[in-house]
């Protein structure tokens, strides 16, 4: 039989004298920490350094890199930040200022929470930069108007995913694209640059940036050592430093400070306010405002120059001569796309012109209309419709070039050819008269429609008394600018009349304390200036009659 089981005790392990340890936690490199701080102060919606959109757009880029820090490697500022505050420092070199993107300190030592608010600090200025580069630095509803641009500031993930694509050296200069980089802005870049006392590049004057004081550390402090002639490495400013700019300050008759802050860099290569320079860091923004590609094929009228061009791959192919808006009927500032052209167009007559010219003819001598070859007709409601049909005497003449905007305004012939002989042709309402219409027609439809091979004399061949519209396949861009200073082909800057008074007011805007809010669209009504909507008007019940001189209206 099976021998019966039997009860056995527990054995009990040997005791060993030792604890059971808990698990140990893992240990969050410097990084990981910055990440975790940067994730909290990202979800604070009562956080006020951003708004809600930019905090939004910032969080889905550093959620999708782990929180992790973009200008700082293990607790340092890294080369991608280095770079990026160079270019912050160097803001004076397109027209703006550098004390409205400040650079934060991170000292050695700096905790996860400093590092995180070091990279938010930063990521304020980087993001203003961008996108005043891109749009402006001031909004162009705050100067007239009678502007529309059509541009939007660039995403904050747009930028930072911009910034960390590139090598951190290449940082800055990937930030510096949302400049203008066509040859109209950086030809007017570096005349500003020379105005301001140095010749050639901009970037080798020493940039404005933060007063630096013993301690500091700044990618300037080697062209400040060498500006001085002192021996020196690495880009911490030193007492040896602060000793030679108290000398230099000094020199210059200025509060010996040892600090080293823009009245000293002003000493050094002059002050920043000189009016020509004024007036050029005003052209500067304007051009921020234009949208910065300006098309394979374009066309840019400068308004102050009076004149129109064609442009092919950047390179101009054709210029004329334009009359445009007078000072009280200013021609607007718009980027809009030419999508046709009307040969023999039937000219509506504006309310304006209604309003302000017609109708009081009309109350003298209702006939003044028809002997001027235009025809009136009345509605049901009371308002009247007034056109003039196509001819020789049309007051757009025989060509109208299209680009739809909400000003109505466009490009025209004209009858009134003796006008283009003045050096100061700001006659029109608004609307731009071109002196060479079947040629400007030919360069435009051999760029739009070049297998048709059209040319002035097929165009000239079409005149009659039908409307006939020829239409684009690819529209072409039309800019309407206003450069009171730009850069001939010569090289040479020029400078031109400020016909509709606009440039001490940008130039206020952008050297005051305006500046605050200034980059913020304002609404605003339209300005007796801004070309007229075209609608019915009423009119009048009394007819009065007697002689109105209206025949030399397009004179």
């Amino acid at each position: 039989t099976a021998p019966e089981a039997t009860a056995t005790a527990p054995v009990e392990p040997a005791a060993t004298g030792t604890v059971p340890v808990a698990p140990v936690a893992p240990v969050l490199t410097v990084d990981q920490q910055v990440g975790e701080r940067l994730a909290e102060l990202l979800a604070k919606k009562t956080d006020r350094r951003f708004d809600s959109k930019t905090r939004a757009s910032l969080d889905s880029f550093y959620a999708a890199r782990a929180h992790g820090p973009v200008w700082t490697s293990d607790g340092a500022v890294n080369a991608r930040a280095k770079a990026v505050i160079a270019q912050l420092g160097n803001a004076e070199a397109d027209g703006l200022d550098s004390d409205d993107y400040p650079v934060p300190q991170l000292s050695a030592g700096a905790t996860p929470d400093d590092i995180a608010e070091f990279e938010l600090k930063l990521n304020q200025s980087v993001l203003a930069y961008a996108k005043h580069a891109a749009v402006g630095r001031v909004h162009w509803s705050r100067t007239n108007g009678d502007i529309v641009y059509t541009e939007t500031p660039p995403e904050a993930a747009e930028v930072m995913g911009k910034l960390v694509s590139v090598d951190g050296k290449d940082a800055g200069a990937a930030l510096d694209g949302y400049q203008p980089q066509h040859a109209h802005y950086k030809a007017l870049k570096a005349k500003l640059a020379e105005l301001r006392g140095h010749k050639g590049d901009a970037h080798k004057r020493i940039a404005y940036g933060p007063a630096l004081k013993v301690g500091m550390d700044d990618v300037r402090v080697p062209e400040v050592r060498e500006k001085l002639g002192v021996a020196g490495t690495g880009t911490t400013y030193d007492k040896p430093l602060a000793d030679a700019v108290k000398a230099f300050q000094k020199k210059k008759g200025l509060k010996q400070t040892g600090v080293f802050d823009s009245g000293t860099l002003d000493a050094m290569y002059g002050p920043r306010n000189d009016r020509t320079a004024d007036i050029v860091l005003a052209n500067l923004e304007r051009w921020r405002w234009v949208p910065h590609d300006l098309g394979k094929a374009h066309v840019i009228v400068n308004i102050p120059e009076y004149m129109l061009r064609v442009y092919s791959n950047g390179e101009p192919v054709w210029t004329t001569r334009v009359v445009v808006g007078k000072p009280s009927k200013a021609t607007p500032l718009l980027s809009e796309t030419m999508k046709y052209i009307t040969v023999n167009p039937t000219w509506n007559v504006p309310p304006s012109i209604v309003y302000g010219e017609y109708l009081p003819a009309l109350q003298q001598d209702p006939t003044v209309l028809s002997r001027m070859g235009l025809n009136v007709s009345r509605r049901a409601d009371g308002s009247i419709h007034v056109s003039q049909p196509p001819g020789a005497a049309n007051a757009l003449g025989r060509i109208r070039f299209n680009f739809p905007n909400k000003f109505l305004v466009y490009q025209h012939d004209t009858p009134d050819k003796h006008l283009f002989a003045h050096d100061k042709r700001a006659y029109s309402h608004g609307c731009m008269r071109v002196k060479d219409p079947d040629k400007y027609a030919e360069v435009l439809l051999g760029i739009a429609l070049p297998k048709e091979r059209y040319t002035a004399e097929k165009i000239r061949g079409m005149y009659g008394s039908g409307e006939r519209n020829i239409n684009f396949p690819t529209p072409i861009p039309v800019h309407l600018t206003y450069q009171t200073a730009f850069v001939d082909d010569h090289g040479k800057l020029v400078l031109r009349d400020d016909i509709y008074g606009r440039d001490q007011r940008l130039i206020a805007a952008l050297k005051s304390d305006e500046r605050k809010v200034a980059d913020t669209p304002v609404e605003r009504r339209r300005e007796a200036s801004a070309a007229p909507r075209r609608q019915a008007v009423r009119l009048p019940q009394e007819e009065p009659r007697s002689v109105f001189p209206l025949f030399n209206l397009f004179r």
